[in-house]
């Protein structure tokens, strides 16, 4: 029973009846949302870093801005990140709806056939 279950699944996948891109789309998210992190963190290092190497109270005001503005975009980039990743699973939703919507209409077709 589970084999054949196996058998099912898999043979969905291979005829593109279930589509797999949804949860990998998760995936590719958080991987993403990983190099954002890591961006962010070397914003932050390099504003330090500039400011501690000068050591002048003029590097560190200089550090100050770009540290604040680099964060800024690093948000706006986590953003954009995520409103892409939404976009393709909505997108994906969609055509799961379409899918449960075309399989409700042929029910219906088949049932006023009898």
């Amino acid at each position: 029973m589970a084999l054949s279950a196996r058998r099912g699944g898999l043979l969905e996948i291979l005829t593109f009846d279930r589509m797999i891109t949804g949860p990998v789309i998760h995936l590719v998210y958080w991987c993403g949302m990983g190099v954002i992190l890591v961006a962010a963190l070397s914003v932050v290092g390099a504003a330090i870093g500039v400011a501690l190497r000068e050591g002048s109270w003029a590097a560190i005001l200089a550090a100050i801005p770009v540290l604040v503005v680099g964060l800024m975009i690093v948000g706006a980039l986590g953003l954009i990140w995520r409103a892409m990743c939404e976009f393709y699973v909505v997108i994906f939703r969609i055509g799961d709806d379409l899918t449960a919507l075309r399989k409700a209409a042929e029910e219906d077709a088949r049932r006023a056939g009898r």
